[in-house]
């Protein structure tokens, strides 16, 4: 355990920080997980529901969870994914 005044508020800065990007990570994936469900099991997916995903995926990147080439790479699979179902 940290001794320091400044020690104690760098450790509680680090965990608040560690949960919030653990929460924004579980959401991004969560959105994605779901999404490519529903395109593997040619579901009825709407523009809306691609559009979730990226939300969730901007935001992490936003926040800086993920970086913003990551986010857009992320993306363009998503896109790519939701484009097969139109086929």
């Amino acid at each position: 355990m940290p001794i320091k005044k400044s020690a104690i508020k760098a450790m509680n800065r680090s965990q608040t920080l560690a949960k919030r990007n653990y929460d924004f990570k579980l959401r991004m994936k969560m959105a994605m997980k779901k999404f490519l469900k529903g395109v593997e099991a040619k579901e009825a997916l709407t523009v809306e529901d691609l559009a979730n995903v990226y939300k969730a995926i901007d935001k992490a990147a936003k926040v800086g969870v993920i970086k913003k080439r990551n986010a857009s790479r992320k993306k363009s699979r998503i896109s790519k994914a939701f484009d097969t179902l139109k086929k």
